[in-house]
């Protein structure tokens, strides 16, 4: 059975967040804004823990296909999150904020405020939360071959891994989706190849530390072979 110890890195699809709202009956952004909330608990309880890497599935490469409106709308809330008294506390409590994807893609605004919190957090080491932004497994993947094939270098298991946005750091141990869908939508494709994957149909805007602890519990449950 895996032991708390091995629970190094967690990777979470935040998934529900529309659903969530439209029950409620509330708009969409309402929504979006509930779920950026769920991010401090969900670190402290990580933190917890004593897990080191926590990655959240911010914005993927096919949420642009979303309508301009709602596209829209998340930067906003993403604007407000950036420059939220959240931001302070958990750079207060040793949170190292790591940006993963193409980020760049986004408005400058965004890129800028983005690129100052990575630099002001940078030297924090109680854990790294990995914000996937603009991310997607494939397109990271092509990234990564694409610079070995530039610089005429073979393509190894080992040369791929270390061109990866998650580089320098263990493959996710955990992913956690919510929301009720059983797959992994494009996140951490190299990555998540022996993750223990645990799916709850709790919406993301309701998932409270305790459910982070019921994932966690039953991945202490689990016996990991890699493959033997």
């Amino acid at each position: 059975m895996a032991d708390n110890k091995d629970l190094q890195h967690v990777g979470i699809i935040m998934d529900g967040n529309r659903r969530w709202a439209k029950s409620q009956g509330l708009s969409p952004e309402i929504g979006h804004e509930e779920g950026a909330r769920r991010i401090e608990p969900l670190v402290e309880e990580a933190v917890k823990n004593k897990v080191k890497f926590l990655t959240f599935y911010s914005f993927s490469t096919e949420n642009w296909k979303r309508s301009p409106f709602e596209v829209q709308k998340i930067l906003q809330v993403f604007r407000t999150m950036l420059y939220d008294t959240t931001v302070d506390r958990l750079q207060e409590k040793g949170v190292k904020v790591n940006i993963i994807g193409s980020y760049k893609a986004f408005p400058s605004d965004i890129v800028q405020r983005v690129e100052e919190i990575h630099e002001m957090s940078k030297k924090n080491d109680v854990i790294t939360v990995n914000f996937a932004l603009n991310y997607g497994g494939r397109d990271e993947i092509i990234r990564a071959v694409s610079c070995l094939v530039e610089k005429k270098e073979k393509v190894t298991e080992k040369s791929l891994a270390e061109l990866l946005d998650t580089s320098n750091q263990p493959d996710p141990d955990l992913i956690i989706r919510t929301g009720g869908e059983r797959r992994l939508s494009n996140f951490l494709t190299w990555q998540s190849v022996y993750s223990e994957l645990y799916f709850t149909d709790v919406l993301w805007p309701v998932f409270t530390p305790q459910e982070f602890q019921n994932a966690v519990s039953w991945y202490k449950e689990r016996e990991r072979r890699f493959g033997s």
